[in-house]
């Protein structure tokens, strides 16, 4: 389909717009997946607020052009989506990850983390570190963890003293 200078204009202020918002762009190559995979793909990735979009590689080029955005050359060669991340770095590697094990025919090119390229292994090791929430759980496990210790060293000292005194009860008796 070929397309009037208005509309690459509205394409391309569409793409600017995402990618200046985004924390985390994601970039996958598509080709031979399922329409049927590749709807439950964006259906998992939306339920996190994640936007995945099928770009024209010529129009990405330039989005990227214009914001000094550096990217492989490579990574544009191939039919890209892209995901979109808005509010967390790690979330659209992770489920994108998670659904290529399950989908072979769906490939990481790479990303975009907070304006530096990453490759594909980075972006794989970034999908398997802890979510936020997992992360501030174990930083408050940390912490309440001396404390919850204290607090059983004074029960126990509590214990044995009414161990005692119900021993000594026992022995009046």
């Amino acid at each position: 389909m070929v397309l009037t200078k208005d509309q690459k204009k509205n394409l391309i202020d569409g793409i600017q717009n995402r990618v200046v918002k985004s924390k985390t762009l994601v970039f996958t190559n598509y080709q031979g997946l399922k329409v049927k995979d590749l709807n439950i793909l964006r259906k998992k990735l939306k339920e996190k607020g994640i936007e995945y979009k099928v770009i024209k590689n010529t129009l990405a080029r330039l989005v990227f052009k214009n914001n000094d955005l550096k990217i492989e050359d490579t990574i544009l060669d191939k039919p890209a989506a892209v995901a979109f991340g808005y509010k967390d770095e790690v979330e659209p590697s992770k489920i994108i990850h998670e659904f290529a094990k399950t989908n072979n025919k769906l490939e990481i090119l790479g990303g975009i983390v907070n304006g530096e390229f990453m490759d594909v292994a980075a972006i794989k090791a970034l999908a398997l570190l802890p979510s936020r929430e997992e992360l501030y759980a174990k930083v408050v496990g940390s912490i309440a963890a001396p404390i919850s210790g204290f607090v059983n060293v004074m029960s126990g000292n509590l214990r044995g003293l009414v161990s005692v005194l119900k021993q000594y009860q026992e022995k009046k008796a």
